[in-house]
């Protein structure tokens, strides 16, 4: 006879449940253009903060991730160049953000990769080297694949610093002598070890 008590109990329960499910799917909200009297001109659709970036749009908007209806944000105007103090602060925010995955020198064996998360692609492929920079801060601001997007938690400069960094890695990779200034060459020869001191 317990059973049946607790039995029936629980179905009230669990109809409260849905019915509490379904208010809360329900609830009351403004459609799109509708005027509201608790704003001054009278709409309640409102203007975005300041500096804020679309994100999601179309069918799949109002669903709970949005994905799929992602637009392309216009990126801010890039750096003319980046100059030492930039490239030093893009290190900073790459060692944060993205060498767990991307790994040290973007050869996509971060750390979290070691642990079995999926692999990134290595900057240090012909198809990211030859990306625009303004590919590489549209994947850092909306995300691909895998990755999440880090435009609400980076700043636009720093997304930015970090691109430039990821150029000075790839530059580190696959720097040709033509590039080198004199100075440069001359260094390296001198610290090249004599053909019979070789290891």
């Amino acid at each position: 006879m317990m059973r049946i008590v607790r039995a029936a109990a629980m179905l009230c329960l669990l109809t409260g449940c849905e019915r509490g499910m379904h208010q809360m799917y329900d609830q009351p909200r403004y459609r799109t253009q509708q005027p509201s009297p608790l704003f001054a001109d009278g709409n309640s659709a409102r203007v975005g903060p300041h500096g804020s970036v679309a994100v999601t749009g179309g069918v799949a908007a109002d669903t709970s991730s949005g994905r799929r209806g992602v637009l392309a944000s216009r990126p801010a105007p890039e750096p003319a160049a980046w100059d030492l103090a930039t490239l030093q602060r893009g290190q900073q925010r790459y060692d944060i953000y993205c060498a767990p995955c991307h790994g040290a020198t973007g050869s996509g064996d971060g750390i979290v990769v070691q642990r079995g998360f999926p692999a990134p692609p290595s900057y240090h492929t012909d198809r990211l080297r030859q990306a625009p920079d303004s590919h590489l801060f549209d994947v850092i601001s909306n995300g691909y694949g895998v990755m999440y997007r880090y435009g609400d938690r980076i700043s636009t400069g720093d997304r930015w610093a970090i691109v430039g960094y990821i150029r000075a890695l790839q530059l580190s990779q696959h720097a040709t002598r033509d590039r080198l200034r004199p100075e440069d060459i001359t260094r390296l020869e001198a610290s090249q070890v004599s053909p019979e001191g070789r290891r």
